[in-house]
């Protein structure tokens, strides 16, 4: 069955993103442009498993395991905090259908200053729709990058060429093997 046409008027459902992972110790914030599908259902960044965020980090630190099995959310997001990483996401609500960046709608911007990170050294965009909003983040002071998403979506990037991009940022602010 086909799904009807949306009509001027129609009234669309807000998704809401997730809180951010973040301590007084984050020293890199990693920022997305707003969870996915998946992660919004289960309450969990880059819950998508061709989402190579995780694998990304786990290659970063190959000593230092990633939890797994249960309550392994709860423990990945004390991994990130224990190597000076903060995750969130630029937008804290929007309207979209699916997962991809490009049917956003009517975003509403969190409030990246509001999270008073008191050893924050730089910004990191995980993505072109999160960096969009870096002007924003430059306010803070520090210095932003632009990262190659971790989506599946970004496939003109080999895993190999992410993860050396992401390595020479993480590499200036971070303790890395």
């Amino acid at each position: 069955m086909n799904k009807p046409a949306s009509r001027p008027g129609d009234v669309k459902a807000v998704l809401t993103g997730l809180a951010p992972i973040v301590s007084g110790n984050t020293a890199l914030l990693i920022l997305g442009s707003f969870p996915g599908a998946r992660s919004i259902a289960q309450q969990q960044y880059y819950a998508h498993p061709q989402n190579q965020f995780w694998r990304i980090l786990q290659t970063l630190w190959p000593g230092n395991p990633l939890p797994v099995g249960e309550g392994s959310y709860e423990k990945r997001s004390s991994w990130l905090l224990d190597r000076g990483l903060g995750v969130w996401d630029v937008y804290a609500s929007c309207e979209r259908e699916g997962s991809l960046d490009a049917a956003i709608r009517d975003p509403v911007a969190n409030d990246i200053a509001s999270l008073r990170l008191p050893r924050l050294a730089a910004i990191a965009h995980n993505g072109g729709e999160s960096f969009r909003h870096a002007r924003h983040t430059q306010a803070l002071g520090v210095p932003v990058h632009r990262l190659p998403s971790s989506s599946p979506a970004n496939a003109s990037w080999s895993f190999e060429r992410k993860v050396q991009a992401w390595r020479e940022v993480f590499a200036r602010y971070l303790d890395l093997p």
